[in-house]
């Protein structure tokens, strides 16, 4: 129990630093407790300030979304992300919650990881 209030209290943090609201946090924690081997991801990361790296959905994971956000700045389809260069508690928190996401429907994710460069230019 302890362990749970220690998250829902680091996920409330995230959340306040990432700017996002009351509804986003619940709609997270309601997820992400949900899904016992994220959730698992999400302490191992609060205890080591480290991946865990066990999730792989469509053969990507937690460190995969990281890199595509920092590459792109959107690993969230549908929410304007570009702050998150400089913010690390809402890339972290995003790359969760795409996670979580990527878990109900993966092939937007994948596509998008897979067909974006992250530059305009053309060759």
């Amino acid at each position: 129990m302890e362990e749970q209030r220690r998250a829902y209290v680091w996920a409330q943090a995230l959340c306040r630093y990432a700017g996002a609201d009351d509804y986003f946090l619940q709609d997270f924690w309601t997820r992400l407790t949900a899904d016992r081997e994220i959730y698992e991801e999400f302490i191992y990361y609060l205890d080591h300030q480290d991946f865990l790296c066990n999730v792989k959905i469509e053969g990507y994971g937690l460190v995969d979304l990281m890199i595509f956000q920092i590459d792109h700045f959107r690993a969230v389809m549908d929410q304007d992300v570009a702050d998150m260069r400089f913010n690390k508690d809402k890339m972290l928190l995003m790359a969760f919650n795409s996670l979580l996401q990527m878990r109900k429907d993966p092939e937007p994710f994948v596509r998008a990881m897979q067909g974006q460069t992250g530059t305009d230019r053309q060759i």
